[in-house]
């Protein structure tokens, strides 16, 4: 009664899941070592984050500076992206400006100073005015003639935000500019700058 029968029926053929993972189970052991790795990389304190932080901010800050020093816009900060923009580098880049000497005279008229001596302070003093009076008349005709070159060059465009990035390229010595001077002093620009 309780007894097989002689005939064994067949196993019936396995059905796929519908919706499954598509992939066998991995192993305890595989899984484990998978953990492990994946803990491994990460970093797990606080210290080991700012470290790694640190690590990506150096490595992506060296990668614009040699960008800058190559002159690939791509990796330019957005203040310096854009035509417009590399139309005032190439502009300030291409005319000598007294602007340039002012930190040398600065340090000159600081020297003359604290000399000692009252008449080499008297002109150190007068060399200072000297120089900001020269400045400002020199910024003054930079604003007027890069105005002037600029609208020919991109009629229509605002010239808002220009000035400024004209003047502090101006007054940067040639050698420490970024991005780095495409153009020599007297040379003619380009009518084209799209």
């Amino acid at each position: 009664m309780f007894r097989r029968s002689k005939q064994e029926s067949a196993p019936e053929p396995a059905v796929a899941k519908v919706g499954g993972k598509g992939r066998p189970t991995p192993t305890r052991k595989e899984a484990e070592a998978a953990a492990k790795a994946r803990a491994k990389g990460a970093p797990r304190t606080r210290k080991e984050q700012a470290t790694a932080q640190r690590s990506t901010r150096s490595e992506s800050s060296k990668t614009v500076r040699q960008a800058m020093r190559d002159g690939d816009e791509r990796y330019y900060p957005a203040r310096d992206k854009g035509p417009e923009r590399r139309f005032v580098r190439d502009f300030v880049d291409s005319r000598f400006s007294l602007i340039e000497l002012v930190i040398p005279l600065l340090l000159v008229t600081m020297i003359l100073g604290y000399s000692g001596n009252a008449s080499l302070a008297r002109v150190g003093n007068t060399l200072l005015l000297g120089t900001v009076v020269v400045v400002v008349m020199d910024l003054f005709l930079l604003r007027m003639r890069l105005k002037k070159a600029f609208a020919p060059r991109f009629p229509g465009k605002s010239t808002k935000g220009l000035t400024y990035y004209a003047v502090t390229r101006a007054m940067q010595m040639k050698f420490m500019r970024l991005p780095k001077s495409q153009v020599r002093i007297g040379q003619q620009l380009p009518d084209d700058y799209r």
